[in-house]
């Protein structure tokens, strides 16, 4: 008999990202580990990405239970006539009161992030179903972390098992170091985090080194589950294209903000390869910040063969994928690169293509791509590697053996291992 999982998630489609995959993959294979799951999602949310292709990929027979949220920024947006977000604030140079209001507002009395008008209403909406014996569990996603004190709500309410999945973590996150945070607030996100992490019934998070800050934090066992792969992605008869002889088409895909820094690469790009008569071209496609496509525009060589389409379905990144010889990744070089593995890149894994990727040698994005033979990982300030794996790449010494060694990480295998988490902790 199938049992019943109340998932409580912020991003959903048509929001686009990492974040959104994560659960609709997860919804997707649920029910063949027996457990049903029911998402419960803003009914108005504010999110940049978006992604309509994705809301293709819900199952027919999936309950979405959307609820109204009101969130702060709303106001903001209707007085400046755009939208007013501090993590697109912070990139900007120059700020107006406005912004420098939102920012300081986001920091201070905003605790845990613009979402926390969601909690109440939504606890008072969902405890009686809690309680109606519908649910065997609840699961909760951040960020935003707001999510978790809905499920932290719904647990002292009904007692119902609730798991905490944190994709990125809480106090120790690098956005919150970047804002204007008092002492006495970020007192108050350590006291929330610590109610989160006892009270749950489990928790889980994405990242090895993420798993390991929060033992640390919880002095409890924290569960593994990363993001992954859905082979049903790859359109049918998927193959990379063959390397032309003396050509070289790198393609980076996602986000490139103020923590993801493709300037290195740039510069090695254009040091090796100028003047050698080799055609090289490298492509980003996604949101692209606009600093980084000034230094492009402002080197003739770079302009003329970096291109920028800019975002795209999920659906059509795949014709990116095999467009390329070499897939880029670029990863954070803060406080939390050790952990950072993007959700990319275990679809750079199933496309069989080269990666090259800049960030920690010894972070956990390295350590899957290495146990994977999927590509190399460098530092960004080694320069001269950098230079030395794209001469290798263009030269053709650079093949992908990642095809067998990654079946671990395929939707479907995630989604059973969430359900056996699911059966050790929820209702009988």
């Amino acid at each position: 008999m199938q049992k019943r999982v109340l998932i409580i998630t912020y991003y959903w489609p048509p929001s686009g990202g990492s974040g959104v995959q994560r659960w609709l993959k997860f919804a997707k294979y649920l029910p063949e580990s027996g457990w049903d799951p029911v998402i419960f999602t803003p009914e108005n949310p504010d999110f940049d990405l978006q992604d309509e292709s994705l809301e293709n990929e819900i199952p027919a027979n999936l309950e979405v239970i959307k609820f109204p949220i009101w969130e702060p920024y709303q106001l903001f947006s209707k007085v400046k006539k755009s939208k007013t977000h501090p993590g697109r604030l912070l990139e900007q140079k120059d700020r107006g009161f406005l912004e420098k209001a939102a920012i300081w507002m986001r920091a201070n009395l905003l605790v845990p992030d613009p979402r926390i008008f969601w909690v109440r209403p939504a606890v008072k909406f969902l405890a009686d179903l809690a309680k109606s014996g519908q649910f065997q569990a609840v699961i909760t996603t951040g960020p935003p972390h707001s999510m978790h004190l809905i499920g932290l709500g719904l647990k002292r309410k009904s007692g119902l098992p609730w798991i905490a999945d944190f994709r990125d973590p809480w106090t120790q996150w690098e956005f919150l170091d970047a804002l204007p945070m008092s002492s006495l607030v970020k007192k108050r996100h350590q006291k929330l985090e610590q109610e989160v992490l006892r009270e749950a019934s489990a928790v889980m998070t994405i990242s090895p080194t993420f798993q390991q800050d929060l033992e640390k934090l919880a002095h409890r066992k924290i569960k593994l589950l990363t993001n992954g792969y859905d082979p049903a992605d790859l359109p049918v008869g998927f193959s990379p294209r063959q390397k032309k002889e003396n050509e070289l088409h790198l393609v980076y895909s996602g986000v490139i903000d103020s923590i993801r820094n493709p300037i290195p690469l740039l510069k090695a790009l254009k040091e090796e390869f100028t003047g050698t008569g080799e055609k090289v071209k490298l492509t980003f496609v996604g949101n692209v910040s606009e600093s980084v496509r000034e230094y492009v525009r402002e080197n003739e060589w770079l302009a003329s063969r970096v291109e920028f389409p800019g975002y795209v379905s999920h659906s059509e990144v795949f014709g990116y994928y095999a467009a390329a010889d070499v897939l880029v990744l670029i990863l954070t070089n803060t406080k939390n690169a050790q952990g950072n593995i993007p959700g990319k890149l275990f679809e750079y894994l199933a496309a069989g293509v080269p990666v090259l990727a800049l960030g920690d040698p010894q972070g956990d994005s390295a350590k899957i791509l290495t146990e994977a033979g999927g590509g190399e990982v460098i530092r960004h300030e080694d320069f001269v590697k950098i230079q030395i794996a794209l001469r290798k790449l263009m030269d053709g010494d650079g093949e992908s053996k990642s095809d067998a060694k990654i079946d671990r990480f395929s939707r479907r295998a995630l989604a059973h291992d969430l359900a056996e988490i699911l059966d050790e902790h929820s209702l009988s």
